[in-house]
């Protein structure tokens, strides 16, 4: 029985982490987009600020993913 509360505690763990990510990638959006739009024209603006919230997320969603499995198992 312990085995899939484990289980369950690390989907959860992360589906948060995922969580945690969109949120950093739609904050890194709306502001990476507003400074580059005022040192770039509108093609390379926002492709620079979207290309940098995807690789925010995506690191802050593994390492928050990763930090919350770690405490869920107890390690």
């Amino acid at each position: 029985m312990t085995d899939r509360s484990g289980r369950a505690d690390l989907v959860s763990a992360r589906a948060v982490g995922v969580g945690v990510g969109l949120i950093a990638l739609q904050l890194t959006w709306l502001i990476g987009n507003r400074v580059t739009s005022a040192f770039r024209d509108p093609p390379d603006g926002p492709t620079i600020a979207f290309t940098a919230a995807v690789l925010v997320g995506i690191v802050v969603s593994l390492v928050a993913g990763r930090r919350l499995a770690r405490k869920s198992i107890g390690v």
